[in-house]
C-alpha cells in the first residue's frame, strides 16, 4: 500500500482480460499509476486502448485479474460489492457520456436522485440540489426535463447530480464525446473549477486531447500507459 498520504488513487501492477469470441483480449496490461488529491487527471488514448477499463477498475466498478487498487487508504480490489457500492455512494461522482438523465424526472429531480434513498430530510436534499445546480449555472432549468435542455445543460446537469453528494473524486467517461465546441468548452471549464474551487480529484477520459485542462496527463495504448506527463 502506498505510503503517500497525499496519493487518493494507486494502481498497482493491474491486469484485464476479456474474452470475447473465444480470443482473449488484454484490456489493461501491468498498469501502475498514482493519482495525488487535487489533480486533474486526463487519460487519452485511441478507442479499444483500455481507458474506461481502467476507470471502471479504479471505481470498483470492475475488478482487476491481478494488482491492487489502493482508493483512499483502501485496497478495493478484493472488496465486497456491498463495500464497493458504499464506496461509491460516499466518495465518487461520475459524469457519462450519454447523461443517463431520467427522462420522467425535472433536473431538479435528477439531481436529488443520487441521495435516494438517504437519512437526510427531504428540505436537505432540495437545498443541496439547489446549491449543485446553481455551481454548474443551471437553477433557470430546475424544473426543465431533459428533452427540454440541450446537450450542454445535460451535461451540466449531470455534473450538478455528481457533486450533489460531495464527492471526494469525479471519475468522467467522454464526458464531452456528444457535445459541439462550444459546450465542451463550457463543461471543461466546469470541471476545471469545480476540481479547483472544491478541491476535488477529477479523473477525464477522452479520446480527444483536453490535457491543456488537466494537471496530469496519462496516455494509454493498447492497454499500456505509454507516457504521463
Amino acid at each position: 500500500m502506498s505510503a503517500d498520504k497525499d496519493v487518493m488513487i494507486e494502481a498497482v501492477d493491474i491486469n484485464k482480460e476479456y474474452r470475447r469470441a473465444g480470443a482473449i483480449i488484454r484490456a489493461l496490461a501491468d498498469v501502475n499509476l498514482k493519482i495525488r488529491s487535487g489533480e486533474f487527471a486526463v487519460i487519452q488514448g485511441p478507442t479499444g486502448c483500455g481507458k474506461s477499463t481502467l476507470l471502471n477498475v479504479l471505481s470498483g466498478l470492475d475488478l482487476p485479474d491481478s494488482g491492487r487498487i489502493i482508493f483512499d487508504g483502501e485496497n478495493i480490489a478484493r472488496a465486497t460489492e456491498d463495500r464497493l457500492s458504499r464506496l461509491r455512494r460516499q466518495k465518487i461522482g461520475f459524469v457519462f457520456q450519454d447523461f443517463n438523465l431520467v427522462n420522467t424526472l425535472t433536473a431538479m429531480e435528477n439531481v436529488e436522485s443520487v441521495l435516494w434513498p438517504t437519512v437526510l430530510r427531504q428540505k436537505e436534499i432540495e437545498n443541496r440540489a439547489i446549491t449543485a445546480l446553481r455551481d454548474v449555472d443551471l437553477l433557470d432549468r430546475k424544473d426543465h426535463y431533459p428533452v427540454q435542455m440541450s446537450g450542454g445543460e445535460k451535461q451540466r446537469c449531470g455534473i450538478a447530480r455528481a457533486i450533489i453528494h460531495r464527492p471526494r473524486v469525479i471519475l468522467a467517461d467522454e464526458a464531452t464525446g456528444n457535445l459541439d465546441p462550444e459546450s465542451e468548452k463550457q463543461v471543461m471549464d466546469l470541471l476545471k473549477k469545480i476540481n479547483k474551487e472544491m478541491e476535488t480529484t477529477i479523473i477525464f477520459v477522452t479520446h480527444r486531447d483536453l490535457s491543456q485542462y488537466g494537471t496530469k496527463t496519462i496516455r494509454m495504448d493498447k492497454g499500456r500507459i505509454i507516457k504521463i506527463q
